[in-house]
């Protein structure tokens, strides 16, 4: 799989983290390199960029892409929840600069093998890490009505779950959910006609929300955010790009810890230039601090 894909927001990343020759940089999602390869040339030899991603593929791709980036580095395999461990293994336990890019790659939604695309036939496996867990046909397998009733609900807004959650138990009675196109033909049966205006495609929230439960997204946030200020030194910077609410408010609330300092007041959205060169990152939000206190007051 290739992964030459445009980082979402890079100039603004940029500003926001403002990258100095030496200093350190941890890309906890880092995919293909885009953003740790325009970092890289400004922390120079001196500096050090770090990488975690859950898909071996991209750090094959992000590899390549860093080997003549202008600074050394290490890379991970595994999840932003253990940065922590990650980063100590790689020889450090802080760093200047800290990004999470919370959106899926193009090359995982553009490959159909993957699962991630409504708009293309194939397994339903969402996985980010294909090596590890049940896929998307698997949870929906096992889980109950009322649960997938409630993933629906909670991590996609679909306002209608309940026909949806309905309509998949009694279709895997007959047969297992095993493909995108066989998942997005249900979803169509659940909305009513007058369902469809207004809400873009009809499977956009149901996926949406699987690969939320099915890859444990918001938990693993949760951990992250939890773990910022302990990876991060004193004056150190963190950035987070989030692509749907649920995760904005939880980075939202995490950020107003009197930890840190808002280097942006709102959030920093995509220009108009850039939606239209990548249409994908319309609904990125882009939020950033300082650590100016490495303790909370009691």
């Amino acid at each position: 799989m290739a992964y030459a894909h445009i980082p979402v927001l890079l100039d603004e990343v940029l500003a926001v983290l403002n990258p100095r020759p030496g200093e350190s940089y941890l890309d906890a999602t880092l995919g293909g390199a885009g953003h740790a390869s325009a970092v890289a040339p400004k922390v120079g030899p001196t500096g050090s960029i770090y990488g975690i991603d859950r898909d071996p593929s991209a750090l094959t791709s992000a590899a390549v892409r860093l080997r003549d980036a202008g600074a050394p580095f290490a890379l991970r395999h595994g999840s932003f929840a253990h940065a922590g461990d990650y980063l100590r293994e790689m020889g450090t336990e802080r760093v200047d600069m800290l990004l999470a890019d919370l959106g899926l790659s193009s090359p995982q939604v553009d490959e159909a093998e993957r699962g991630f695309s409504y708009a293309k036939d194939g397994p339903l496996d969402m996985r980010m890490d294909p090596t590890s867990g049940p896929t998307a046909a698997e949870w929906l397998q096992a889980a109950d009505e009322p649960e997938i009733a409630r993933v629906l609900h909670d991590y996609g807004e679909e306002r209608h779950a309940r026909r949806i959650a309905r309509i998949l138990v009694e279709e895997r009675a007959r047969c297992p959910i095993a493909t995108t196109s066989q998942l997005v033909r249900l979803i169509r049966l659940a909305y009513p006609a007058s369902g469809h205006r207004g809400v873009g495609h009809p499977a956009r929230r149901t996926f949406q929300a699987l690969r939320i439960v099915v890859n444990q997204e918001l938990a693993e946030l949760h951990a992250l955010l939890a773990l910022v200020k302990d990876l991060l030194r004193p004056g150190g910077r963190a950035a987070i790009i989030t692509f749907h609410s649920l995760e904005d408010r939880m980075v939202k609330k995490a950020f107003m810890d009197p930890a840190f300092e808002r280097i942006v007041k709102k959030p920093l959205v995509p220009s108009p230039a850039e939606r239209d060169q990548n249409p994908r990152c319309r609904s990125a939000k882009l939020r950033a601090v300082r650590l100016v206190s490495t303790t909370s007051p009691v």
